[in-house]
């Protein structure tokens, strides 16, 4: 069965190995499918919710490009563009905002999380765009959307609106109903320095992350100061599930491999860990430094990065303003 697929990445710069292992890779491995449709979007506009240097931002929007670009998102095969060029995506926000309901918005523990304990002077932005990003999905008739831990509530709010535009205005399936696509494994790649927290680029220190420009000589030194512990390798996957920074290391080269996490174990039972580190630095280095070194290249030529997102924009666009012509004709505009 075909499915249409609609993803987003926010450009916020100094994407890591957590990004490329908990979506990127996976974008990828979708759009490799025949059967799949691809849609694939720098959702610029989410970005501003919190305060952003205009110069950075253009930057960050090019450079999350580039490393989709790189990773072997293909632009023939997939739509690729940012989500400012193609208005219809405010439009259809305003029209499902009339429709989604206070207490849907009030639920969402992300807005708690990044308001923080002063959320008077948090923007507006920053607690509706859930409503944008169910606008972001629901505008191209997307039928599965990949999502993490952390996204699952709001492509919940994406269901309950469409299904109750469909309900309000009589229009049976007119918003499609979309499906999670969970990342069963791996989907949260932790800090290098604290197993228990998520990998992140706001993290203090670099050495808690491998980012996806690091050259090979930064993550062989980052993986030999990664954190361990004392005890032996683990020899099942029930005494991994006990020492959360090896766990996480195993988790990145099982993912790096395309095995198994028992494979792994398996692999490295009887060895110590300055073998395994060898090995995962190896690994780290074969999947990241080619990447790494596209983006460089294509740093050096923003020009073809922006006619990327523009062509893929006029195609969005299409899409996108054909559906809100509907959704204007149903609502009664």
């Amino acid at each position: 069965m075909s499915k249409k697929i609609f993803s987003g990445v926010q450009p916020t710069g100094n994407l890591h190995l957590g990004n490329y292992i908990g979506a990127i890779k996976n974008f990828v491995d979708l759009q490799n499918q025949k059967e799949n449709e691809c849609i694939f979007c720098v959702v610029d506009l989410h970005a501003i919710t919190v305060k952003q240097d205009p110069h950075e931002l253009k930057k960050n929007i090019r450079e999350t490009t580039a490393t989709f670009l790189a990773s072997g998102i293909n632009s023939e095969k997939s739509i690729i563009f940012n989500q400012s060029l193609v208005p219809a995506h405010c439009e259809g926000s305003w029209i499902l905002g009339c429709v989604a309901r206070m207490g849907w918005l009030n639920r969402m523990t992300q807005f708690k999380e990044k308001a923080g304990k002063d959320k008077e002077k948090a923007s507006v932005g920053l607690y509706i765009y859930p409503v944008l990003m169910a606008a972001d999905i629901l505008l191209y008739d997307a039928t599965h959307v990949p999502v993490g831990e952390d996204q699952k509530q709001h492509l919940e709010l994406s269901r309950d609106i469409a299904q109750k535009f469909n309900l309000d205005f009589r229009s049976n399936n007119f918003l499609k109903v979309p499906e999670p696509l969970i990342q069963k494994n791996f989907s949260r790649i932790m800090s290098l320095k604290d197993g228990k927290k998520k990998m992140s680029k706001s993290d203090p220190s670099d050495f808690s992350r491998i980012n996806m420009r690091d050259e090979k000589d930064i993550i062989v030194n980052k993986i030999k100061k990664a954190k361990t512990d004392t005890d032996p390798m683990p020899s099942d996957e029930e005494h991994l599930k006990k020492r959360p920074e090896i766990e996480n290391l195993f988790g990145i080269y099982s993912s790096l491999s395309n095995q198994s996490l028992k494979n792994t174990i398996n692999d490295f039972s009887n060895k110590n860990f300055s073998v395994f580190k060898n090995k995962l630095a190896e690994v780290i280095v074969g999947k990241i430094s080619p990447i790494s070194s596209e983006i460089r290249k294509l740093d050096k030529d923003p020009e073809f990065i922006d006619n990327v997102l523009r062509s893929g924009a006029e195609k969005a666009e299409k899409i996108a303003k054909n559906k809100v012509k509907e959704l204007k004709k149903i609502v009664g505009f």
